[in-house]
């Protein structure tokens, strides 16, 4: 489990240092003289790194191991995020975003393709959702970190201690040993299938459609939560940070209890696909309506809303990846996330940018929470209606 434990840990870090923004952005904004969608492109920025390179980096991963591609692209992200403490403009914080997506498109393609390389099927919910409670803890202790030393020391502090930490990871991880992520638990070398027939899958395209519906609602709570909480509900930066921090918290130990759950339901003789189409169902159909409930209800529904949202959204995490390593296996693994995480990841161009045009168009927030409730149904199709039964699948030919 040591190597579980430690591709959580990267995890962690990846969703610390993407989401920092989201927690200085209300302060940044005055410091630099941004405005709501200068704001919003920077959320986006990240991505423009992010998502071209994920297919790119799956490939890697299979081809050279993804041991080494995972920590290649851990320096990078740290070194991206400890440089953006001495940046003094909007030009340089979009370079540095964009390199910061670079070195962390590597995270998801490497650690499914160690999970489902390492981890029996029958753990792969425990598993995933020990990686999802590293990731969604990520937001909670980064939002509560950096908002403390924000107040304390201002908002470059923030990056230079966050990005210095993050190199950390790399002494551990090189020196883990006995770890070959291009075998199956079994031992048994596998090829992997020609990418023109993983590109073929239906189940591909649901989970893409799916994931990326999910990620819309995330992406738009953890860039603009803080700003939506200080500026248009009056809160203060403390209770923000305290307010932000706890939702956070709540979703990742949700994703942990959802992990073990799943398989503990799975091992008592539920359908796997009925256990993992359940759970992403009444996910989004919560979601739609917490949307609504931020938007609409006074404050302390408000904030009620916002941990209904966190509390059901955690149980879906474990599956957004247990079920591509569950149908791809250990040969595709890589290659699957990488084209399904790229995907979904068209929602951090999306949901930052979107909402800080509509909230500079408006003056309000309105329009953002609906496109974020809407979204959800896109999330109902992929997962229920196109992703088929969740098994592994029989690939047919062998290629690179």
């Amino acid at each position: 489990m040591m190597i579980v434990y430690l591709v959580t840990a990267t995890l962690f870090i990846n969703y610390i240092d993407r989401g920092n923004l989201g927690t200085v952005g209300p302060v940044i904004a005055d410091a630099l003289h941004l405005s709501a969608s200068q704001i919003g492109i920077l959320g986006s920025a990240f991505y423009f790194g992010y998502v071209p390179f994920m297919p790119a980096t799956g490939w890697l991963a299979e081809r050279y191991g993804a041991r080494v591609v995972l920590a290649a692209g851990v320096t990078l992200w740290s070194l991206a995020t400890l440089a953006m403490g001495f940046a003094g403009s909007f030009a340089a914080l979009l370079a540095l975003r964009i390199l910061l997506g670079v070195g962390e498109s590597v995270a998801f393609p490497c650690a499914s393709k160690i999970l489902a390389s390492t981890v029996p099927v029958k753990r792969l919910g425990t598993a995933n959702g020990i990686m999802s409670f590293g990731y969604l803890l990520g937001p909670a202790v980064g939002t509560f970190i950096g908002g403390m030393l924000m107040v304390a020391y201002g908002w470059r502090s923030t990056f230079w201690v966050l990005g210095t930490l993050s190199l950390l990871w790399l002494w551990p991880w090189l020196r883990t040993t006995g770890v070959d992520e291009r075998r199956k638990v079994t031992g048994t070398t596998v090829s992997p299938p020609a990418f023109s027939e993983v590109l073929r899958q239906r189940g591909l395209w649901g989970a893409s459609f799916g994931h990326f519906a999910s990620n819309y609602v995330y992406y738009f709570i953890l860039l603009w939560l803080p700003f939506y909480l200080v500026k248009s509900r009056g809160f203060s930066i403390e209770s923000m940070t305290l307010i932000a921090s706890s939702a956070y918290l709540v979703n990742a130990g949700s994703a942990l209890a959802a992990g073990w759950a799943t398989d503990r339901w799975i091992k008592a003789g539920h359908s796997t696909t009925v256990v993992y189409k359940s759970l992403m169902a009444v996910t989004h159909i919560v979601s739609f309506g917490c949307m609504f409930g931020m938007l609409l209800l006074p404050e302390k529904g408000c904030v009620a809303a916002l941990f209904v949202f966190a509390l059901v959204a955690g149980t879906s995490y474990p599956g957004i990846f247990a079920i591509p390593q569950i149908l791809a296996g250990p040969q595709a693994t890589g290659r699957w996330v990488g084209v399904q995480n790229a995907v979904a990841n068209v929602a951090g161009f999306a949901a930052p940018a979107t909402t800080g045009f509509l909230i500079d168009w408006t003056g309000r927030f309105d329009l953002a929470f609906v496109a974020a409730a809407l979204v959800n149904i896109l999330g109902l199709i992929g997962w229920v209606l196109m992703v088929p039964k969740i098994a592994p699948l029989r690939w047919q030919t062998a290629g690179t």
